[in-house]
């Protein structure tokens, strides 16, 4: 009987899941009903599959409405009508054009006009199709209404949208939220009415007894409607299911590519090789994978004609076929990474590459899947209301001044002390948390189906252009739909800038083929970079923590470098797996204490688990779970799927099978409780493999071409340090590092030879506009000859002007910076600048002005250069109110080896993090006086009486302590050291 319900996908507007919806129609003996929500379909889904499981027949359908006005319900007569309502639905939300005021014609969706909007329309004309909704608050009208003529069109069409007062208050908050007014200004038009709640089936029918005929409409209508999707366990995948558009010609030509690839990757196969191929090829067939290798060999394929780089990982990197096809770069026979993991016969979804592309290259890649394929969009995700952000809302909602919001919102007060307003807040604020807000873009989901995807939900077409389904990676999934993976990253860019720099640096050197990673894995300056840890700017394995455990592992080769991939992982640090990873591989005698199986299903991790697919084999050997079950549980440890009802079943088969087998109590705890710690965490061995190569893509560069290389990895936005830092590793490495010059600097910086010229993207507040129009202009025009010829040639203000001289961009005149801005000042005399300057014929002669002497010193510069970009060239050791007292520095921590130290440093990155008794401590990485990066460790007594949060130099007392062979400071005492005062105001 219930024809128009609202879930809490009635974005700001509704309050309730689609589930409580259902149990709300189980309280009141409903046991058929529809889910409309207002523009929107992302809850129908879910509302489907649980109704099922609920014993409730579903029917779904929209609201449609302009500006939360009501105009029409409609609801889908079966599987093609709700196409019908999403095709019409996804038309106004893509051109973001106002419904019309009567439906379109469809032919598998009923519409319903309500009462008040049929009386506005005037409309005495009805489709087949159309109805007239008659709510209880409209009973009273229509005796009195000639509307009650058309007995054979009227329906009951009482919204549902509350359950209870508190409901009708956080639903008026959140109209207000969206509206951003006070509560108080909340118009009467911008909220539904307290009435619209479900009453119990018997009730409804008693308010409807008048108007019987009413009721029975309403039960034939929805008699007649049926929609139906296969959440079963073993359902068909509804991804595109060919890619030629036959199965057997799909599968020729996968053979065929396999062929031709073969001597690519392996110009020798022995018979191993061919066998895993033919093992392969047969699984994928098998179970209908086909089409998924053809459609990324087709997308990788575009991406090389395109002269993109691109990163196949995940536990894709496990096939040889996907290896051979090009789709990774990882070589599964060389690390025994086994197909199973990727694809097994209980695996009833298709297999999950993850493509990592430059994220300058993503958004053409995106664009070429949307034109190559015919049903495609994006997946899509739920940003939902978080604590921090609702209590701010809903404070400016109850007009609460800012600091009584920001007091809420921090967390730093006394319940005791809040007024009923706070108390209010902080009461719906819980209530709403959690919630829907609004829908966003999967960070690199791609859904490429078989059936048009209307079928399953409306698309919305956010800024990025590319329409993208209402519904999230766990309901798509659990429907059949699995998502292509293309994601972004700057460290591809990173190595393809590095490329192209080397080639205009350095035109004579021969190019560069950055995929013979073969070569490179046994590059002795290679390897040295990883085993002393020079990594900085390299792929995954730059930041501090990386650059530790290297240091502490003494890695120089690939293998060592996949397993330090996946140790760093906190899922491993976490269970103190990472720490007896290091023990056994200084003294490989500790692994005789592993558990015999453990130690035999993980040689070559000295009995640990270190990868996902250590997972699957202690769930399957160890505890004798099936593959599929272990799979589950590996699955369901990553956190989506752990309140899943199949994976507590699988830790209670878990526990029941190792007691099966006789393990001792504790075993069973201390194996499932590093399984729990870790697996969540972890990396397939093939996509820590799929990194690695990378790593080793970047560590080559940064080996033979440093500053190539830096230069690149400041164009791509840096990477775990701040741009100072990589501009510092540079300068180590050889490199002049000059400030923006309007004859040499491009917008990013450029290398030429070993000078670096910082790009005027470095300086703060330069118009972009602005520094359009310099490289324009000296693209054009040539070079600029003075102050004067730049000022004829370029569009600019005086505010803007004067930003390039303060920094010396200027400095080819050999004219000081004050100077300049005196001439600058006299030049221009305060006039706007012109939207565009037409070409000099003759420049016009200016007067000449005698000007003073002018100096400027290096300390003046220094702090040009921090108020421009963010730091000195020189380093803020010159800029010490009190000169260092001592000259320590990382080279004499050995030395001090359980000695105190007293020692300068540069704050280049700190790590907060609390002990497992919740206090917090911290990690510091300095610089030295000499430019060398030295590590510090800060306990939680010195971490409470002591500050470092900013960046700037510290004085600090520790003690240097020493873990296989890395060396740290653990500090006692440590003091930030004031600069001296800016001479420029001083």
């Amino acid at each position: 009987m219930y024809l128009n319900c609202h879930s809490y996908f009635s974005l700001r507007f509704g309050t309730f899941s689609e589930i409580a919806l259902l149990e709300l129609a189980i309280e009141n003996k409903v046991d058929r009903l529809a889910l409309t929500d207002i523009n929107n379909t992302s809850g129908c889904l879910n509302f489907v599959r649980k109704a099922k499981e609920k014993g409730i027949q579903p029917v779904v359908g929209v609201d449609f409405r302009n500006h939360h006005q009501p105009l029409y319900v409609g609801i889908a007569k079966n599987n093609e009508g709700f196409k019908e309502l999403n095709d019409f639905l996804s038309h106004h939300l893509h051109h973001k054009l106002d419904f019309p005021q009567q439906a379109p014609i469809f032919k598998n969706a009923y519409i319903i006009y309500p009462f008040e909007q049929v009386r506005k329309l005037d409309k005495q004309d009805f489709e087949t199709h159309e109805y007239i909704g008659i709510a209880i608050k409209d009973l009273n009208k229509l005796k009195f209404s000639s509307i009650k003529a058309y007995t054979d069109k009227l329906v009951v069409l009482q919204p549902v949208t509350f359950r209870s007062k508190k409901d009708f208050n956080a639903h008026r908050l959140l109209r207000a939220i969206d509206n951003n007014i006070l509560l108080s200004r909340l118009p009467v038009t911008q909220q539904a009415c307290f009435s619209e709640k479900m009453l119990r089936i018997d009730v409804l029918k008693e308010q409807y007894d008048e108007f019987k005929h009413i009721l029975k409409n309403t039960q034939t209508l929805l008699a007649s409607c049926s929609i139906d999707f296969d959440f079963s366990k073993n359902k068909p995948s509804l991804n595109q299911v060919s890619y030629t558009g036959d199965l057997q010609k799909d599968q020729l030509l996968l053979k065929e590519l396999c062929q031709k690839g073969l001597s690519y990757r392996y110009p020798d196969p022995d018979q191993q090789v061919l066998d895993r191929i033919e093992k392969e090829l047969t699984m994928i067939i098998q179970m209908k994978f086909v089409s998924y290798f053809l459609i990324n060999w087709r997308i990788i394929t575009y991406a090389r004609q395109k002269g993109y780089y691109y990163v196949g990982r995940g536990s894709g990197a496990n096939s040889i076929v996907a290896y051979i096809l090009r789709i990774t770069d990882v070589d599964p026979i060389e690390l025994d990474l086994y197909f199973e993991r990727f694809i097994n016969t209980h695996r009833t979804s298709p297999p999950d590459f993850d493509i990592d592309f430059s994220w300058k290259d993503r958004e053409d890649i995106t664009q070429f899947i949307f034109d190559t394929f015919d049903n495609v969009a994006l997946m899509g995700t739920y940003i939902t209301f978080q604590y921090k952000g609702v209590v701010r809302e809903l404070g400016k909602v109850f007009g609460l001044p800012k600091f009584e919001i920001d007091k809420l919102s921090s967390g730093a007060y006394h319940a005791s002390t809040l007024d009923s307003m706070s108390k209010l807040v902080l009461l719906y604020g819980k209530l709403i948390e959690g919630m829907p807000n609004y829908i966003s873009i999967h960070s690199s989901g791609i859904l490429i189906s078989e059936a048009p995807l209307h079928y399953y939900s409306a698309t919305n077409l956010p800024p990025k252009g590319f329409p993208t389904v209402q519904y999230d990676m766990l309901i798509a999934e659990d429907l059949g739909l699995y998502k292509f993976d293309i994601l972004g990253q700057r460290g591809l860019a990173k190595i393809k800038d590095a490329i192209e720099i080397i080639k205009y640096n350095r035109p004579d050197h021969p190019p560069i083929d950055v995929h013979k990673i073969d070569d490179f894995k046994t590059d002795p300056n290679v390897n040295a970079l990883i085993r002393e840890a020079r990594c900085m700017g390299c792929f995954y394995v730059e930041s501090p923590a990386m650059r530790m455990l290297l240091s502490k592992l003494k890695t120089d080769n690939y293998i060592g470098l996949v397993a330090a991939s996946s140790i760093i992982r906190p899922g491993v640090a976490k269970s103190g797996m990472m720490r007896e990873y290091i023990l056994r591989e200084h003294d490989p005698s500790r692994k005789n204490q592993s558990h015999p199986i453990m130690l035999d299903l993980m040689k070559s991790t000295h009995g640990i688990m270190v990868y996902q697919e250590d997972v699957i084999k202690v769930a399957h050997v160890f505890a004798k779970l099936t593959l599929d079950e272990a799979d589950i549980l590996r699955r369901g440890m990553s956190g989506k799927f752990r309140s899943r009802k199949e994976f507590k079943e699988v830790r209670e088969k878990f526990f029941a099978n190792c007691v099966s087998e006789g393990y001792e109590s504790s075993l069973i705890t201390e194996i499932w409780d590093q399984v729990a710690s870790f697996a969540g965490y972890a990396f397939p061995k093939g996509h820590s493999a799929s990194y690695a190569v990378e790593s080793y893509q970047s560590l080559f560069l940064k080996a033979y071409f440093p500053l190539e290389y830096l230069v690149a990895t400041l164009n791509n936005g840096g990477g775990f340090y701040r741009p100072e830092i990589y501009l510092h590793e540079a300068k180590m490495s050889g490199a002049i590092i000059l400030p923006p010059c309007i004859n040499n600097s491009a917008y990013d910086h450029i290398l030429h030879d070993k000078t670096i010229f910082l790009g005027f993207i470095l300086l703060r507040d330069l118009d972009a506009k602005t520094a359009t129009y310099i490289l324009e202009d000296r693209m054009q025009n040539g070079v600029f000859k003075s102050l004067e010829n730049f000022i004829d040639r370029i569009p600019i203000g005086l505010e803007q002007l004067s930003i390039l001289i303060k920094i010396d961009a200027f400095r080819f005149t050999n004219k000081n910076v004050h100077e300049l801005l005196w001439e600058a000042h006299f030049k221009l005399n305060g006039t706007p600048p012109k939207q565009s300057l037409p070409p000099v014929l003759f420049e016009e002669e200016r007067a000449n002005y005698t000007l003073p002497e002018f100096s400027r010193s290096h300390l003046e510069v220094a702090f040009q250069q921090i108020e421009s970009f963010g730091f000195p060239l020189c380093g803020y050791y010159p800029l010490l109110r009190n000169a260092p007292k001592n000259k320590s520095g990382a080279k004499h921590l050995p030395h001090y080896l359980n000695k105190t130290i007293d020692i300068y440093g540069y704050l280049i990155t700190v790590k907060n993090t609390k002990t497992h008794t919740g206090k917090h401590m911290l990690f510091g990485t300095f610089l030295d006086q000499h430019g060398v990066v030295f590590d510090t460790v800060v306990f939680p007594p010195v971490a409470a009486k002591y500050s470092i949060k900013y960046k700037g130099v510290y004085r600090m007392l520790g003690k240097v302590v020493s873990e296989f062979d890395f060396l740290s400071i653990e500090i006692h005492k440590i003091i930030k050291q004031d600069y001296i005062q800016d001479p420029r105001y001083a």
